[in-house]
């Protein structure tokens, strides 16, 4: 499978701050991404950097096997749909589309203007006068209709009600499935996101956390509670990534899969056992609490 960006010993500083430090990963073509991680955490700097809108500190960022800063065979294969994208004031929608097509090779006006309807934007509307909501929905548009090699949502759902972000997913999946391509999606919603992900990158304080295929993450934690003392007996010799004591009970999350023996085991201690969903487990592991090396869930 090629890649279709290769990011390696990337760095951004701002003085002091390292806003990404020393990161390496691989994005391969025809899969969604999860760029994931919490405010601040680096993701926007990255994106900023896959796209040429900023120059890396140290390291290299290569997508579509070529430097991306100033060269136009790589950015007109990229849509890049910000959370605070920017248009001229007198711009209204119907503008946004009519430009659409001169920047975006692949793209597809009927399905932009079904997008446009489905998602009830005013066509003769000024951007300015948008709703968040609406705005969002713009990008959305854009983004799907653009069917661009390599497209980028960072926060697209801002704004936008569970009905519309369900609608935004669904035609997601759809037009994915019709029109295969590269997709990240750089989102806080996590277990909104998590049944259309094929792959996670989490970003914690500037560094690589996870990199690992989603189907992998699905299931390798495990939420162990009864109570304290037998809690902490039965995880003495596991990975635990989170304790909760409530009183006299506790509840642990633990990393990697228990057998039949041990989950018997468990049952005939009284412990309660639980999966935990992608999202708990990113909020687990991004607490602060361990270092920031990739983790390795193997």
């Amino acid at each position: 499978m090629s890649h279709v960006i290769e990011v390696h010993g990337l760095s951004k500083s701002y003085g002091t701050i390292k806003a990404v430090d020393d990161i390496s990963f691989v994005i391969e073509s025809g899969k969604i991404y999860g760029l994931l991680g919490r405010n601040g955490a680096g993701k926007t700097t990255i994106m900023h950097m896959i796209t040429a809108q900023l120059f890396p500190t140290n390291g290299e960022v290569k997508v579509f096997g070529e430097a991306p800063y100033e060269n136009n065979r790589v950015l007109s294969q990229i849509c890049f749909i910000k959370e605070s994208q920017k248009y001229p004031d007198h711009f209204r929608v119907m503008d946004v589309l009519q430009l659409a097509p001169s920047i975006f090779p692949d793209w597809d006006e009927e399905f932009a203007y079904s997008l446009i309807e489905e998602f009830q934007l005013p066509l003769k509307r000024k951007i300015k006068k948008l709703s968040r909501g609406m705005l969002s929905s713009v990008g959305i548009v854009i983004g799907l209709a653009s069917r661009a090699p390599l497209t980028i949502f960072d926060e697209p759902y801002l704004g936008l009600d569970a009905v519309a972000r369900g609608l935004f997913y669904d035609r997601l999946i759809e037009d994915y499935a019709a029109y295969p391509r590269t997709i990240i999606l750089s989102t806080h919603l996590i277990d909104e996101v998590s049944r259309i992900l094929e792959h996670v990158i989490v970003i914690d304080g500037g560094k690589l956390l996870i990199d690992e295929e989603a189907e992998t993450l699905r299931g390798q934690a495990v939420s162990v509670a009864g109570l304290a003392s037998t809690v902490d007996s039965f995880i003495a010799d596991k990975r635990t990534i989170s304790r909760e004591p409530f009183g006299a009970l506790v509840t642990a999350t633990i990393m990697g899969n228990l057998d039949d023996k041990e989950r018997k085991r468990a049952e005939a201690q009284g412990l309660e056992l639980a999966p935990v969903s992608l999202q708990q487990l990113i909020v687990h592991l991004t607490k602060g609490k361990f270092d920031n090396k990739a983790v390795d869930t193997r």
